[in-house]
This record gives structure tokens, C-alpha cells and sequence, in this order.
């Protein structure tokens, strides 16, 4: 295992880019968002999540597949929550572009081919898609995203759908910082609703159809929270899922590194 420090990015001196990446070097990017998770979750939890994986990863893998942590890209794509305070959203091109130029700067600047993007929040999914196909015509680089939330085979016993500041996404917050969690400040008047399950089904869930929504719909959020009881995560419950998520990971690393045909 690898200390991550030594293998964060920025903390070369560019003397040492040539010595220490080659082409086989796999750059990861964290991406996350700043937006309402909850009155018990901060603003940066996908940020934290984000982040926080791949300084796992790193130090989990760092020496065998030659792995360097980026900077993080704090803000995402979160129109689904803009109606809270605090939520910031990008614009989806400003976003598109920022992604493209700022791994199209790596992929120039250095001689590693390979970039691992680790997505933190959900609703960056549809854009990063979109945009890996880009950087791969236009940087020859091999590249591929990773969703930590759904990469992880350990599943909550929920009573709900699980997408956003829940039973699950709270348990993973107390396990990678837990200072930012608190749940003392739910109401007491906080409870899940079982009628909201179908709600988040036609509305997020289901791949037949895309709807816009809102983390503000009363049909299947309450206080912004969609998804099981937060009041029932556990730090232990946490590190499983990310445990079981990292695992995942050797597979996909030495994919990215001979990609098929």
C-alpha cells in the first residue's frame, strides 16, 4: 500500500513528471458537488465522498496500478436541489468544458494515458458519459468513471429507495467524516414515509423514462431526504459499503490500463 501523499499530484515538482509518471500512470479525478443533503449532511458531501474514495483507492492500489490523486472538482451538476440554500449548480456547458479542458491539460501536460474519474454525486452521471467519449477522440487517452455508490455490492436495509442523504449515504458520511454529521438536528417529527417509495420509483428510478425532479417533491422526499432512516446509520455499515466498493476496483484499473479493441 501507498502513502497517498506521495502520490498526490500536486505535490510533484515538474522536474519529476518524467521520472515518476509514464504512460501507463492511471490519473484519478475526484468529482463531487456542493448542494442540500438534509439538515444533518453538509453541503460537500459528495465532495467528501468523492475525494475521500480515491484517497482510498490510491492508498489501497497506488503502487500496483500506478495511481496519482488530481485536485478535486468541487461543483457539480445539482438542479435537482437549487431550490436550497447553499446548493451551487453549474450550467451544464460550463461544466462539459471545465471537465474537457482541465483533463485535456493533464493528458497534455504529463505522459500518463490513463484517467480514472471517480464521481461522487449522482446527478453528474448523464454528463460524464457524455463527456468521456470526448476525451477519448480528442486526447487519445483511456478513460472511464466510477461511481463509488454504485459500485458498492453492500446493500442498506432500508425502507426506502436509496438516493440521496439517507440510511445509506449518511453511513458513508460517518465512516469517511463523521465531525460533519449531525444527526441531532432532524426534527423529532422526522420520519420516513413509506408512500414516498413509489414517488422516487417513477420519478428517479425508473429507466424506462427521465423526468426532472426535485429533492423538494413532497411525493417522495422529506427535508430533502430521499431515501431511508438517516437516524439508523452507522459508521460500521459505512466502511462496508466502501469496502465492498473498492474491491470492485482492481478489475476496472487493470481494464483502463488495456483497454479492449
Amino acid at each position: 500500500m501507498s502513502h497517498v501523499l506521495d502520490r498526490q499530484f500536486g505535490r510533484l515538482t515538474t522536474d519529476k513528471i518524467t521520472n515518476a509518471l509514464t504512460s501507463a500512470s492511471v490519473l484519478c479525478l475526484p468529482i463531487g458537488s456542493y448542494e442540500q443533503h438534509g439538515p444533518h449532511l453538509p453541503l460537500h458531501t459528495d465532495t467528501v465522498i468523492a475525494e475521500q474514495f480515491t484517497t482510498r483507492l490510491v492508498h489501497q492500489y497506488g503502487d500496483s496500478h500506478d495511481l496519482w490523486m488530481l485536485p478535486t472538482i468541487p461543483y457539480g451538476l445539482s438542479p435537482e436541489h437549487d431550490w436550497a440554500p447553499g446548493t451551487i449548480t453549474l450550467p451544464v456547458r460550463v461544466l462539459t468544458e471545465l471537465i474537457e479542458a482541465t483533463c485535456g491539460e493533464y493528458v497534455r501536460s504529463t505522459p500518463a494515458r490513463n484517467l480514472l474519474i471517480v464521481n461522487g454525486h449522482g446527478g453528474n452521471r448523464g454528463i460524464l458519459e457524455a463527456v468521456i467519449y470526448d476525451l477519448h477522440r480528442r486526447h487519445d487517452v483511456n478513460v472511464c468513471v466510477i461511481h463509488p455508490s454504485s459500485l458498492a455490492t453492500v446493500r442498506a436495509d432500508s425502507e426506502l429507495p436509496e438516493v440521496h442523504a439517507g440510511l445509506r449515504e449518511t453511513s458513508v458520511m460517518l465512516a469517511l467524516a463523521s465531525d460533519d454529521v449531525h444527526l441531532e438536528r432532524l426534527p423529532d417529527s422526522y420520519e420516513p414515509d413509506p408512500d414516498h417509495a413509489e414517488g422516487t420509483r417513477r420519478l428517479v428510478l425508473d429507466r424506462g423514462t427521465t423526468w426532472p425532479w426535485n429533492s423538494d417533491n413532497p411525493s417522495m422526499s422529506q427535508l430533502g431526504i430521499i431515501g431511508g432512516n438517516a437516524r439508523r446509520a452507522t459508521a460500521e455499515l459505512g466502511e462496508q459499503i466502501i469496502a465492498s466498493a473498492l474491491d470492485r476496483c482492481p478489475d476496472i484499473l487493470a481494464r483502463l490500463n488495456k483497454p479492449d479493441p
